[in-house]
């Protein structure tokens, strides 16, 4: 088979053409927001936050209500909770975020003990099934995309100066604690709206290792940026087409693929500084 139709055979699927505008979205979306958890040092925070949305989807498919509003209010919710726990230092960031990660999950474990046959839907959830993207999904997904582009757009310099320089943020009398809760609210969006790509087990790897990678091979945060989303989209097909023709799962397919880029610049890195 050439490569012709070893890319295009697969798209001849409804459900793959769904799934791959869905990782496209989602991991360009991931990889941009991902660099502010990448240099605000929030990766303890986004694992934290995708795991809290359990209780909600929890609720949510238990009384018949729609995943995604249920996980968004959990998502919401917690990253408002670490934020207010953490306001004028009451507690450590990490100790706060501990506190609601554990007490959100354990609820939805709770939650999820009651229901008998949660074991297929809620795997999704988990472990994600980028396959079974609807046309609603990815509407949602749009919205959800177009709300956080939107919201880095219009405050790219405010949350590019509390990100890198918190002093001059009090300087210039930036509303420091808004534009923190702001952006806690704009990941949580992004979690839940890549549930169904990749699940709440390994969203995480994509909030992070594509802006890590790009964090490797650029030195200013637009171009950061820029390449952290185009990053987290190829390795969103990527991973895709692995899962299409390998017979895997489309969820760690995804995360595999973009683990494997961190890891060949790393050692590209690694291996041109030695020569130097």
């Amino acid at each position: 088979m050439d490569l012709f139709h070893l890319l295009s055979d697969p798209l001849g699927y409804a459900f793959m053409q769904r799934g791959m505008a869905a990782v496209l979205l989602i991991g360009a979306l991931s990889g941009v927001i991902g660099c502010y958890v990448v240099v605000r040092g929030m990766a303890f925070f986004g694992d934290a936050l995708a795991h809290s949305i359990l209780p909600g989807v929890a609720i949510a498919y238990t009384v018949g209500g729609n995943l995604f509003v249920g996980g968004l209010v959990a998502g919401v919710a917690a990253a408002l909770g670490i934020g207010w726990l953490t306001r004028e230092e009451r507690l450590k960031e990490d100790t706060a975020i501990g506190i609601v990660f554990t007490g959100m999950f354990a609820l939805g474990i709770a939650i999820i003990s009651t229901t008998r046959s949660y074991s297929v839907d809620l795997s999704h959830i988990l472990f994600g099934n980028v396959l079974g993207v609807g046309d609603a999904d990815l509407l949602i997904m749009a919205v959800c995309g177009a709300v956080v582009g939107l919201a880095i757009f219009l405050f790219y310099k405010e949350l590019l100066v509390i990100s890198f320089d918190p002093n001059l943020a009090r300087t210039q009398h930036l509303p420091g604690e808004r534009l923190r809760l702001l952006l806690l609210v704009l990941l949580s969006i992004t979690i839940v709206s890549s549930l169904q790509t990749v699940g709440v087990a390994l969203m995480v790897a994509m909030l992070i290792t594509p802006a890590a990678t790009a964090h490797l091979l650029t030195r200013r945060f637009h171009h950061m940026m820029l390449l952290a989303g185009v990053l987290g989209a190829f390795s969103g097909v990527t991973g895709l087409y692995l899962s299409f023709y390998a017979n895997v799962a489309s969820g760690p397919a995804i995360v595999l693929t973009t683990t494997a880029l961190f890891l060949a610049v790393f050692a590209f890195r690694r291996l041109t500084m030695k020569t130097r």
